[in-house]
């Protein structure tokens, strides 16, 4: 949770010369670490092979302290930190299956009383409510992005410890671009350019926000600019269907690589392509949503995660607004470049400023019309995009998002425990897997490591010893309740722990890559015992994903699983109620998210008597 010092609020990136580097850790620190956290993922002969395999590969004449050395060089080397480029490539911009679905994350707004929601939408047509929202957000997301470039975004805080603010300079103007091999991001800080990327039945419109001497428009003149959008593209289509090149961003990255290609040998197209990129953001005006899903919200989160296959969004724009016409609001957002929590909060303050009325400004003058963005496509490139949709609407089939709510206590109740909410919640879905499926998985949660230059984040490994113990201690109707608080209580120790350690750049899972991109021929790729070992893999097969969103008021978020038999946990800690997701890839023999929802509910509200009976025993 990010807070405020005392005192006047600081320029954005004023702490940013206060900020450590991210240290490399030491090897055998690492390796001891690794080892805790595969313990209770194995058999003990299995363990006992990983122990001799980390014992040689640590070694002076084996092959670990060699890598450590040349990630020391890196780190040397780097302007910022020897994590950085590591991270964008091997977690983002080499990933060459569709990044839509899989890095793209999304969240649910909550609805606005000032816009009531229109339950009678006529499909294919826009709505005065979805258009006065959507001209409001906008009006927001300006303001937002002008204070940004004067840097009077105060610079965040956790309590008394400044965050690199580095990431707010890729909220806005920002797109990946598909390359062989690694994409790229291209951006521009400050960002000025002075139109939006509008997309209406599945199609671009550039749309203007500042004329040529950047004076903003007012939300009048937004809200026009809106309306001209969908007039010009209904007139378009009247004219026969266009090409849908946005869909292409649904696809597999390979496929998006050669239709770009394609694409970028007509001047005109380039043209076209340099107008999405440099656009400050996206928003997608949906029209083509069947009115009865808009009172179906797990069926609406489901449209801000993919629109079916894929339609109606450019997901390579790093952040696009997503309002229906029912009025209901979401967003859709690209990972690679921005983290979700610091996308988030700006987003957040965007969705705070929307309750209540937008300060009028003066309409600026000889403000440009919006002008649909035209395609040259040639029949390769027409054929990629129906290979793109097929494609896309079978991997959107295959993804399940239920939501959960916790109504009965929240964050407040927690902490009269003496416990961290976000471990609790962490403990208690390892007790939830384990009395749902009788063993342990790996876990993944998701800590910043934004204490430091140029921060990412790091792996917490949620599933240890005394998680295990814990859930096997819950699941025993014949063990007393106190020896299980106990096992609970020494759960909840070391996932703090881990927590602290994680955010001080003291986790397992980056320094161990940073170590496996060092390795340079197949020789030592045969000799990188840990890395060769099973148990590594096992390790990294992470059964739970997990985020934390905290406070999560004003959204509900969520994302895939990460591997083929796991669950994507989304989860926010009110004050007075537990919000969280569920995903799973329904091709999956081992997956139950519906199931699984309810095994979480039940041990949640177990945990709940538990803590209740401990305090009033005491």
């Amino acid at each position: 949770m990010m807070t405020y010092s005392t005192g006047a609020p600081l320029a954005t990136f004023a702490n940013q010369q206060r900020l450590p580097r991210l240290p490399v850790p030491a090897l055998e620190d690492t390796v001891a670490r690794y080892l805790k956290s595969v313990r209770p993922l194995v058999s003990a002969s299995e363990y006992a092979q990983t122990e001799r395999a980390a014992s040689t590969f640590v070694k002076s004449t084996e092959l670990g302290p060699v890598l450590q050395s040349r990630l020391l060089k890196v780190d040397a080397e780097a302007p910022h930190s020897w994590l950085e480029d590591i991270w964008l490539k091997k977690a983002y911009l080499e990933w060459r299956d569709p990044s839509y679905i899989n890095v793209n994350w999304f969240a649910l707004f909550a609805d606005n009383p000032d816009f009531p929601l229109v339950t009678d939408a006529a499909r294919g047509r826009p709505t005065s409510v979805q258009i006065g929202r959507a001209a409001r957000l906008i009006t927001h997301m300006l303001e937002t992005n002008e204070a940004l470039n004067r840097e009077q975004i105060p610079a965040d805080m956790q309590r008394d410890v400044p965050l690199c603010m580095n990431q707010y300079k890729w909220q806005f103007g920002t797109t990946r671009i598909p390359r062989p091999g690694c994409d790229v991001v291209v951006n521009q800080y400050p960002s000025t350019a002075r139109h939006i990327l509008v997309m209406y039945r599945n199609q671009t419109v550039e749309v203007p926000v500042y004329n040529n001497d950047g004076q903003r428009a007012n939300i009048g003149q937004i809200t026009s600019q809106l309306v001209l959008a969908t007039e010009r593209i209904d007139k378009l289509l009247l004219a026969g269907q266009q090409p849908s090149v946005a869909n292409l961003t649904a696809g597999h990255r390979d496929d998006w690589t050669e239709a770009r290609a394609m694409l970028e040998q007509d001047a005109a197209n380039r043209e076209s392509l340099a107008k999405v990129d440099s656009s400050l953001f996206g928003v997608c005006l949906d029209v083509d949503v069947d009115p009865q899903d808009t009172t179906e919200v797990e069926r609406t989160i489901a449209v801000f995660n993919h629109s079916d296959a894929g339609a109606n969004r450019w997901f390579d724009k790093s952040i696009q607004l997503v309002i229906m016409n029912s009025g209901r609001m979401g967003v859709n957002c690209e990972h690679t470049p921005v983290d979700g929590m610091t996308a988030g909060r700006l987003l957040m303050e965007v969705g705070e400023k929307e309750r209540g009325p937008v300060k009028d400004i003066t309409p600026c003058p000889n403000l440009v019309e919006p002008t649909p963005i035209q395609w040259n496509v040639s029949p390769d490139v027409a054929h990629i995009i129906s290979k793109v949709r097929r494609d896309a609407g079978a991997l959107a089939g295959n993804l399940r998002i239920l939501l959960g709510q916790n109504e009965g206590y929240g964050a407040q109740w927690i902490k009269t425990l003496g416990v961290s909410p976000d471990a609790y919640f962490q403990v208690a879905l390892q007790a939830a897997y384990y009395r749902h499926y009788g063993h342990p998985t790996a876990t993944y949660e998701s800590s910043s490591l934004r204490k430091f230059l140029h921060g990412r984040t790091e792996t917490i490994r949620s599933c240890t010893e005394e998680s295990l113990a814990f859930g096997k201690a819950f699941a025993d109707k014949d063990m007393p309740l106190k020896k299980k608080l106990a096992y609970f209580q020494q759960a909840i120790a070391t996932q703090v722990e881990l927590s602290r350690a994680a955010a001080a750049g003291k986790g397992v899972d980056r320094h161990l890559l940073g170590l496996r991109v060092q390795i340079q021929t197949p020789e030592e790729a045969e000799k990188a015992w840990l890395f060769q070992d099973k148990s590594y893999v096992k390790s990294m097969s992470f059964g739970l994903s997990t985020s934390n969103v905290s406070p999560g008021e004003r959204f509900r978020g969520g994302f895939a699983p990460v591997i083929a038999d796991g669950y994507g946990i989304n989860y926010a800690l009110d004050k007075n109620d537990l919000k969280f997701s569920v995903s799973e890839w329904l091709s999956s023999p081992v997956t139950d998210a519906s199931a699984f929802r309810q095994t979480l509910y039940k041990t949640l509200e177990d945990l709940y008597e538990a803590g209740e009976y401990a305090k009033n025993h005491q």
